[in-house]
């Protein structure tokens, strides 16, 4: 074969030469154009600070209008600045960056205003409680899907994996990402009989008023992807009373409030022992399926079998 190969700006040249086989493939690659990458879009964002999570690297802010990505609302930000976080509080403005990429989006650049808290930030705070390893989970009772009447005591004897969501919620990192993560858990757990049989999965909605029975057998079934033949048998959803809600949140230590048509929340996870007592809590989320997934086989190992 008598060819040349030269690369300009990515594009092949092909002129007389003697070259074999295995060098033109290997020119050919070497020619190829690099891989694509991860392209962003950035938007100037300002707003004022609800409050602020350190340990998660995360404000939530009331925000202007981005003009031509979205309207003026209150939502959780990642910021990747991490001096800001010894500077902001409650009631600061912020002047920063918004980055958005394919796989999600964060602050960057943040310039502060210092100001006083507002009345949405002191809802938004949290008690600071959170239970430890070993502390008694209280009897809450919820509503299941079916409309039932639920209470965590009746999971004792098995392990226990709790998060909370909301089936409305637009982030994509925050209640689809839970979901999505009980659902890889759920399908493991299908694998292994005797894991299946000693463990269970509990969603609880924060918004009772449009999560009920109805939309969360609708929104379960969908996660499982078994529609009508799903019978909730191993993984449930539910939601409560709003004082019983409350009740939860601060046991579990974290915060939730409606702000105009959505729900400004935190994010835990929690996995109980078979006698009802905490044996680990997850905050934010950036926990793994296979963190939880061995909690469960550690506790379903001290079962019984």
């Amino acid at each position: 074969m008598r060819v040349l190969i030269s690369c300009h700006n990515n594009r092949v040249v092909l002129a007389l030469a003697r070259v074999s086989i295995p060098v033109l493939c290997a020119l050919l690659i070497a020619c190829a154009p690099p891989p694509r990458e991860d392209q962003d879009t950035r938007y100037e964002l300002r707003g004022k600070i609800v409050s602020v999570d350190k340990n998660q690297r995360q404000v939530v802010l009331d925000h202007e209008e981005i003009p031509g990505f979205m309207g003026a609302m209150t939502m959780p930000f990642k910021l990747k600045s991490d001096w800001a976080f010894d500077q902001l509080g409650a009631g600061d403005r912020l002047q920063a960056t918004l980055v958005v990429t394919d796989s999600g989006f964060w602050l960057e650049e943040p310039i502060i205003t210092k100001g006083m808290p507002t009345d949405s930030a002191s809802k938004a705070s949290s008690s600071g409680n959170e239970p430890r390893a070993g502390d008694e989970v209280p009897d809450f009772s919820l509503i299941n899907q079916d409309g039932k009447t639920i209470h965590l005591s009746q999971y004792r004897g098995r392990a226990l994996a709790v998060t909370f969501i909301y089936t409305r919620c637009p982030l994509s990192d925050y209640c689809p990402l839970m979901s999505a993560n009980f659902a890889e858990i759920s399908r493991a757990l299908q694998q292994n009989g005797d894991l299946f049989s000693k463990t269970h999965l509990l969603s609880v909605s924060i918004d009772p008023t449009n999560d009920t029975p109805q939309v969360l057998r609708s929104y379960g079934a969908a996660h499982t992807e078994k529609y009508l033949d799903e019978k909730f048998q191993q993984w449930e959803f539910a939601t409560g009373a709003p004082e019983e809600l409350k009740r939860m949140a601060q046991f579990f230590g974290f915060s939730f409030y409606e702000e105009k048509d959505q729900i400004i929340h935190s994010l835990r996870t929690a996995v109980i022992a078979p006698d009802g007592r905490i044996f680990k809590i997850y905050r934010g989320n950036e926990w793994k399926t296979t963190d939880v997934l061995r909690d469960l086989q550690i506790l379903a190992n001290m079962l019984p079998s």
